[in-house]
């Protein structure tokens, strides 16, 4: 597989929470050359690898498929659009960015903004104030907009110097990718678990998709494989996972120690660096939703470290990402089963 070929594929795709049709279209099509896929009424991405066994236990790879945005919530009488938060935006990121309406047909806008010679001493920018100028008049923009559609900010992944990578939309696309290449890696290998494939919708906005998805596909264990904080020259080394070395593998009240556990011990005998993550109570991914589907699925988290999340610049190294690949690709070969 050629990761970055389809990590740009996937990252390029929009995705705002509640409008994942265009990337999930785009993860289908990945996904279609290792197992059967459906799209459900949700907008999650359904995949089932090859026959399952019933003699087997299933291993449900999860990574969720949405990103973060904006929503139009107004139009001005002077054809501005209102615009609000559609999942965690950082709100310092969006003065002055130029931005995509996804409208009845798509449209190029810019955020406004207080040119500095006029802001008052102690003014902030925040959601409550941003507009969007799209050049349009008020009737002209009802023509083409309407209330509920979806605003972002788009940016083209671009490789930076030695094996990273900056574009919108990573968290969580580089989980997608993954997934995907840890399919690839398994392509005619024998594996000690049924596999199935979720990629979820609405995880910015509650980790809607993984409830209904997973309660669908009644997994036994499951790996949800997301983004964690990057260190960078501001952090202190604590709690943050480090670029390049490997995927951080949960640890949590809210997750299974015993697969936890599994996972690492799967690396260190496969010899595949890893981190470690460890949280006090839920993890805020996918996982949290998973863990309580139906009676209960025993689930683990596989983060892959990124600087300067929720932002148009979010930043990987993808030698995390074939890490992560290698490392689900192990134990779905029974490295070590549970």
């Amino acid at each position: 597989m050629e990761l970055l070929k389809v990590l740009t594929g996937l990252c390029k795709a929009s995705g705002v929470s509640g409008s994942e049709k265009n990337a999930c279209e785009a993860a289908a099509g990945f996904l279609r050359e290792y197992a059967d896929v459906s799209i459900d009424s949700f907008g999650n991405v359904i995949g089932t690898v090859g026959k399952h066994d019933e003699n087997k236990k299933t291993l449900m790879l999860e990574a969720h498929i949405d990103e973060i945005g904006c929503i139009v919530t107004y139009i001005t009488d002077d054809g501005f659009l209102k615009i609000s938060n559609c999942g965690g935006t950082d709100d310092r990121v969006l003065t002055a960015q130029q931005v995509t309406v996804l409208g009845r047909q798509k449209l190029y806008g810019v955020v406004t903004s207080i040119p500095p010679h006029l802001q008052k001493d102690g003014e902030e920018n925040n959601s409550d104030s941003f507009y969007v100028d799209i050049g349009l008049t008020k009737e002209e923009a009802e023509q083409i907009v309407s209330l509920g559609d979806r605003v972002l900010v788009e940016n083209e992944l671009e490789i930076m110097q030695g094996h990273t990578v900056t574009s919108k939309a990573l968290d969580d696309r580089c989980g997608v990718a993954a997934i995907l290449l840890a399919l690839d890696k398994l392509k005619d290998k024998q594996t000690a678990y049924n596999i199935c494939v979720l990629f979820a919708s609405q995880e910015e906005t509650g980790e809607r998709g993984a409830a209904t998805g997973s309660y669908k596909l009644d997994a036994d264990l499951a790996v949800a494989v997301d983004v964690t904080f990057a260190h960078s020259h501001s952090d202190s080394s604590d709690g943050f996972g480090v670029l390049g070395k490997g995927a951080m593998i949960g640890v949590a009240p809210s997750l299974s120690r015993e697969l936890s556990d599994a996972f690492i011990k799967t690396a260190q005998q496969s010899g595949i660096p890893y981190q470690i993550e460890v949280m006090n109570g839920k993890t805020g991914t996918d996982a949290d939703r998973i863990s309580i589907s139906k009676s209960g699925v025993r689930t683990v988290t596989l983060s892959v470290p990124l600087r300067y999340m929720h932002t148009p610049v979010e930043v990987i190294d993808l030698r995390d990402i074939d890490n992560t690949a290698s490392l689900i690709a192990e134990f779905a070969q029974g490295r070590c089963r549970i």
